[in-house]
């Protein structure tokens, strides 16, 4: 039979109900956890897709106004030759007409 002494020695080495009972509970309450982070990882590659969607649209801007510079640089040298000949080509006529040009 069992004394009082063995039960004490035996609840030492195996876990009582109430033992068990907070194993259980803890293990829900990681389980929660991991759940929970789960789902954070989903919102989280979500937000990255939709981050990388305006990084991309970005870019893409980015190129146009690039583009357009490149086109106005291209259009100002161009204008600004023209501007020049003309300016040389008035003062010859008026050189040769014999007309000062008065610089305000």
């Amino acid at each position: 039979m069992l004394d009082d002494k063995d039960i004490k020695k035996l609840k030492s080495v195996f876990p009582t109900k109430v033992d068990l009972e907070k194993v259980v509970s803890d293990s829900a309450d990681r389980m929660l956890i991991v759940l929970a982070s789960k789902k954070d990882t989903e919102e989280i590659k979500s937000d990255l897709g939709d981050l990388k969607e305006l990084v991309q649209g970005l870019i893409v801007g980015n190129d146009a106004i690039a583009k357009s510079i490149s086109e106005l640089r291209l259009e100002y040298a161009a204008i600004s030759t023209q501007l020049s000949r003309h300016d040389r080509w008035i003062k010859q006529i008026a050189e040769k007409v014999g007309l000062n040009l008065a610089v305000d």
